[in-house]
């Protein structure tokens, strides 16, 4: 899994303390993590085709969530940035070379791509049954000053 990721479920929440008036850019949602501004900007921009963020152009624009965070799963961010494919894909590597040919019975599923499709399949579903709101929750616990100190900084910006 890509750094996006974790920078794109930080920058949803980070929208979500910054207020639902507020159009928060993409460079300033970076500076906050002292990130890559073109690099956030495309995984913001994932974030908006996969509908968890609205962007609006201009001199006043940036990003807003679409939703509460207790609609949004961590599932919904991962698949947005990393996109739907499997983490684990089997190229039946066990059909080469000399253990396999002919004389293989390779008729029953891969025994390692059926575990590691097991293992996708639960991951996924944690992913799926836990949203930001939870993850803002307990970052706020961790943290509790943290979404004054954005705001408070977001406001010297302008």
């Amino acid at each position: 899994m890509s750094e996006g990721v974790e920078w794109a479920l930080h920058s949803c929440v980070n929208l979500a303390w910054s207020g639902p008036d507020r159009a928060v850019p993409a460079a300033r949602l970076a500076a906050w993590h002292d990130l890559p501004p073109a690099y956030l900007n495309k995984q913001l921009q994932a974030l908006a085709r996969a509908g968890i963020l609205t962007s609006t152009p201009g001199p006043r624009g940036g990003f807003r969530l679409t939703r509460p965070l207790d609609r949004i799963t961590l599932m919904d961010v991962v698949a947005a940035v990393e996109g739907p494919e499997e983490a684990f894909r089997c190229a039946e590597i066990r059909q080469q070379g000399p253990g396999g040919g002919p004389a293989a019975s390779y008729a029953a599923e891969c025994a390692i791509a059926h575990a590691m499709g097991r293992a996708e399949l639960a991951w996924r579903r944690e992913l799926a049954a836990r949203t930001l709101d939870e993850i803002r929750q307990q970052a706020e616990q961790q943290a509790p000053g943290a979404p004054e100190r954005l705001r408070a900084w977001l406001e010297e910006a302008g």
